[in-house]
C-alpha cells in the first residue's frame, strides 16, 4: 500500500507543477449582468507581487451580444500611495475584421481573448485599474476582465 501512495505522489507531483504555467499573478473580475458601465472601474490589487519586466496579459471574456469588433480599455497602474505610474489606452481585437468570427477560445457563445499588453508593470506597481473606453454608457456582452502576469 505504501508503494502505491509513493508512486501516485511521484506521478501527481510533476502534473501539479505543470499546471502553474509560470504565472506570478492572475485574477478575473466578473461584471454584473454581463454589462460594463462607463463608470465601472475594475481594480486589481497586486500587493507584494514581484514584478520585474514580467509579460502582462489582458483577458476579456465576452459573448456574442458584444456589438463591436474591438474594445478600447484604459489601463491605469498605481503605486502604494495611489500615485499614477502609467495611464495607457489599449485596443484589443475581439472579432476577426474580415470573417466576423470571435477571436480567442471558448464554446457556445462565450469566448475568452488573451492579448499581450505592449508595456510592463514595474516593481512599484501595487494596483491596476481598468475602465472601458468605448464611449457608451453601458457595454453589453462583456462577462469578465482579467489580468495575468507571467514570470
Amino acid at each position: 500500500m505504501n508503494k502505491v501512495k509513493r508512486y501516485l505522489f511521484l506521478l501527481l507531483f510533476p502534473v501539479a507543477g505543470a499546471c502553474t504555467d509560470g504565472r506570478i499573478y492572475e485574477d478575473f473580475q466578473s461584471l454584473p449582468n454581463q454589462n460594463w458601465g462607463i463608470k465601472d472601474s475594475l481594480v486589481f490589487e497586486l500587493g507584494d507581487t514581484k514584478l520585474i519586466n514580467s509579460p502582462n496579459l489582458l483577458a476579456v471574456k465576452f459573448n456574442e451580444e458584444y456589438a463591436f469588433s474591438n474594445c478600447y480599455l484604459r489601463i491605469i497602474s498605481k503605486d502604494s500611495s495611489d500615485v499614477i505610474l502609467d495611464n495607457k489606452l489599449v485596443n484589443i481585437m475581439l472579432f476577426d475584421q474580415k470573417s466576423g468570427e470571435p477571436l480567442g477560445e471558448g464554446f457556445g457563445n462565450s469566448y475568452t481573448r488573451y492579448d499581450t499588453l505592449p508595456f510592463f508593470f514595474d516593481q512599484h506597481t501595487k494596483s491596476v485599474t481598468i475602465l472601458q473606453y468605448m464611449r457608451q454608457e453601458q457595454l453589453p456582452g462583456i462577462e469578465a476582465i482579467g489580468i495575468k502576469i507571467l514570470k
